[in-house]
């Protein structure tokens, strides 16, 4: 993974603070402090179209499965579902006490998870327009909530140190992991399902056997703080936006941890494209950056 100009393309937007992926074409959606999401053509940088309603700044998006629609959250203290066709915001989703740091979209299409900083997450019914559940049991702010593909389980990252995984149809935790010293910063699968990373706020990255609930590897990629984590698809390769301005990536068979060097300021979000010819970061910079 060199980083290698020729394939480079630069998005110029005001801070990119978190990437989703389009689940079938190549399209990426950026969000950030300016209240708005664009969503981009890569690797020309073309913005296809942009959305505004938010009243503060973005924190984390997500594509429907059938990429038709998108889901956001926001510092506003609300989550937002986007339709493509119908060309802007089509519902606003309340509950939550104070920022939402982050979303994502179940498999099914019908149903949405939020994590915020008033310690809990919630999951919505999109066709009833409601929370279904409440997520309690964090003791400090959510930072992160993913639904893994085709399963009823979320996992989630919070402040207090731990990750977590709950069952969406009952709204119950199912297993919380301990070993890490400072805020989990983020947490995500591989495509599996059997294996979690997840990063702190001291840059350190652990690697989690999911059905034993126990850190496989444990890896010092600081001092400074881990954004975000993602694998890659075929599992062997971690990506760590990192506070430094640098992205990191650790090949897992060998070890080996390396740094691309580009962003002017700090690293907030990391993606592959669905073949692993691209990582894609956004940084608070202003930009998002494609490597070969």
């Amino acid at each position: 993974k060199q980083h290698d100009p020729e394939f480079q393309t630069t998005l110029k937007s005001i801070c990119s603070f978190f990437l989703a992926l389009h689940p079938r074409k190549d399209i990426i959606v950026t969000g950030s402090d300016d209240r708005l999401w664009k969503m981009w053509a890569f690797p020309n940088g073309n913005i296809i179209v942009k959305g505004e309603g938010h009243t503060d700044w973005l924190s984390g998006c997500c594509f429907h499965p059938s990429g038709s629609k998108l889901v956001t959250s926001s510092g506003d203290k609300t989550v937002r579902i986007w339709d493509f066709t119908k060309g802007g915001c089509i519902l606003k989703l309340e509950g939550h006490s104070y920022a939402v740091l982050d979303c994502s979209w179940h498999s099914g299409g019908d149903f949405v998870a939020s994590a915020s900083m008033d310690e809990t997450s919630k999951v919505w019914d999109l066709n009833s327009e409601r929370c279904r559940y409440t997520l309690r049991g964090h003791k400090d702010s959510v930072n992160s909530i993913e639904f893994f593909p085709f399963s009823n389980i979320i996992l989630t990252s919070s402040a207090d140190k731990t990750l977590s995984l709950w069952d969406a149809r009952t709204g119950l935790c199912a297993q919380t992991f301990y070993g890490h010293l400072h805020s989990c910063n983020h947490a995500t699968f591989n495509m599996k399902g059997d294996t979690i990373v997840s990063c702190d706020s001291y840059g350190v990255l652990k690697l989690w056997d999911v059905r034993r609930g126990v850190p496989m590897i444990s890896i010092d990629a600081g001092p400074h703080p881990g954004n975000q984590v993602a694998f890659d698809p075929s599992g062997h390769i971690v990506a760590v936006a990192s506070n430094d301005g640098t992205v990191k990536t650790l090949e897992l068979k060998s070890g080996h941890l390396a740094s691309l060097l580009g962003h002017e300021d700090k690293v907030q979000s990391v993606i592959f494209d669905h073949m692993a010819e691209h990582l894609i970061s956004g940084g608070s910079d202003g930009t998002v950056r494609i490597w070969n």
